[in-house]
């Protein structure tokens, strides 16, 4: 059984996972006497396991893993027509939501996105809450495995900057290194990791009073980046300061792969101090921590500086935002609000925005530009500071840092240049459907960033997706999915030497 399942088609594997798990809302709702969600929910499985099945009799003797290529346009599926699927519940039980509307919640959770229509929580019974964390979550998975199977063989997905990952020709690979054999294998590797981390973080949330469902839907949210939550965000949760605390704890394995999955993409595995990543995330979290606070305090009237109280809520609220952020999670901290009361300053959302654009790590479930291609390109210019003053001078630090100075810094000002294009052209798309200026900039980097909540952080005042023309939502749904491949990943798709048989 096992080896027909790993014979089966990617995208045929997804879907028969989604429709599986459709099974888990249905239960809630059942639980909770909502027998029409419930029966939506169920007949959903039951329908899409049906389709899985015939399709997957059909496909019995094919190679659904042949190639990178075939690979490539099962995760550009999976995202772009997986949520059609996903939506089918909520369209069918959720008065006055359309099918786009449906279909962009979807995107947005599959992606990671946690941009959402749904502006009052209470609009949404628990069994859709569940269900768009339970998405999130699975595309989180989704992108954890991918990244190690697909992008890093391929040298994308910000592999590219070190130039280090294992590296199969197309239809050169042998047995072991066949596509089947490494999605089974880095499935097999990282699953338990993932849920394990899950079910401490639901536990832990659970212990300090958080009731079931929230405290699952953070975790996941959590896990996956989405910044998905059944509630009005932390504030609303009983755990508390407490709870931020153990949350925070867990953003550090969207800071690195090296936190999860260290040696598994075909690197030399190093010690967690001298991970590139992780400095950059330190120097960006402090840093601007301490800016936010420094800007707070200087505004503060001179009686309440003495607060400590306060001064320390302040501080708080902008170390696990400004991480949240970078992480592109895109929680807000309880005290975050707090800093702006005792100041009497708003802070600039840009800085969440530049924040969301910079993003985690490579391989991990963070969207943005990623910690390691910013890194490359520091020190890049470092090198080029020390020409500047040394021109004669031979830069140090082993084969691997020179790769990172030089070709790597490249590639990743490559990216960087594409991904301004994209957030450009996508601006002016989205201004052609009406949207103002200043809504459109932050849509497009929510969307393209996969970090939903800066409309409703970085803006002026909150944007609410609800009200977005079909238009916009199609455009930004789209984004999404292109921010959560990666540019790299699908100009991949269009280079001829993959359509080579």
């Amino acid at each position: 059984m096992p080896g027909r399942l790993a014979s089966q088609p990617f995208f045929v594997l997804l879907t028969g996972i989604g429709a599986v798990a459709m099974l888990v809302p249905a239960v809630l709702a059942l639980n909770g006497d909502d027998f029409l969600t419930a029966q939506a929910f169920f007949y959903g499985a039951l329908l899409f396991s049906i389709i899985a099945w015939l399709i997957a009799v059909a496909m019995n003797r094919r190679d659904g893993f042949a190639d990178a290529r075939g690979q490539l346009l099962a995760l550009l599926a999976a995202f772009a027509l997986l949520p059609l699927m996903f939506a089918l519940p909520l369209w069918l039980t959720l008065p006055g939501v359309g099918l786009v509307d449906a279909w962009f919640e979807m995107v947005s959770s599959f992606t990671t996105t946690g941009a959402t229509i749904f502006d009052d929580p209470a609009a949404a019974p628990p069994a859709v809450h569940l269900w768009r964390a339970l998405v999130g979550w699975l595309g989180g998975l989704l992108m954890w495995i991918a990244a190690l199977a697909v992008f890093a063989p391929m040298a994308i997905g910000g592999f590219e900057v070190r130039g280090t990952a294992e590296r199969v020709p197309v239809g050169q690979a042998d047995a072991s290194s066949a596509p089947a054999a490494r999605l089974a294998r880095y499935a097999g590797a990282l699953i338990p990791i993932y849920a394990g981390l899950t079910a401490v973080l639901w536990f832990c949330l659970t212990l300090l009073g958080d009731s079931p469902l929230i405290a699952l839907c953070h975790a996941m949210s959590v896990m996956a980046t989405s910044g998905i939550s059944p509630a009005a965000g932390l504030g609303e949760t009983a755990s508390g300061i407490g709870g931020e605390v153990v949350i925070a704890l867990f953003f550090v394995f969207a800071l690195s792969r090296m936190t999860f999955g260290r040696g598994l993409g075909g690197e030399e595995p190093i010690r967690l101090r001298d991970d590139p990543e992780l400095q950059m995330a330190v120097v960006f979290v402090l840093g601007v921590t301490a800016l936010l606070f420094l800007r707070h305090w200087l505004g503060a009237p001179a009686e309440d500086t003495d607060n400590f109280g306060e001064g320390l809520a302040a501080l708080w609220g902008g170390f696990f935002t400004v991480l949240s952020f970078l992480t592109t999670t895109g929680f807000e901290s309880r005290a975050w609000p707090g800093a702006a009361q005792w100041s009497g300053l708003e802070t600039p959302g840009l800085i969440l925005v530049g924040l969301a654009i910079i993003g985690g790590g490579v391989a991990t479930t963070a969207g943005g530009v990623k910690l390691l291609r910013v890194y490359a390109l520091y020190k890049h210019g470092q090198r080029e500071v020390e020409r500047l003053v040394h021109p004669s001078s031979v830069g140090g630090a082993g084969r691997a840092a020179r790769r990172i100075r030089r070709e790597g810094a490249t590639i990743a000002w490559i990216f960087f240049m594409l991904f301004a294009l994209s957030i450009a052209a996508v601006m002016v798309l989205v201004s052609l459907t009406g949207v103002s200026f200043e809504t459109t900039m932050v849509l497009t980097v929510a969307a393209i960033s996969n970090t939903g909540p800066l409309a409703t952080a970085a803006a002026e005042s909150p944007i609410s997706y609800a009200v977005l023309p079909d238009a916009a939502k199609i455009i930004l749904a789209l984004t999404m999915v292109l921010g959560r491949l990666e540019t790299l990943a699908i100009i991949a798709l269009l280079n001829p030497d993959f359509w080579r048989r």
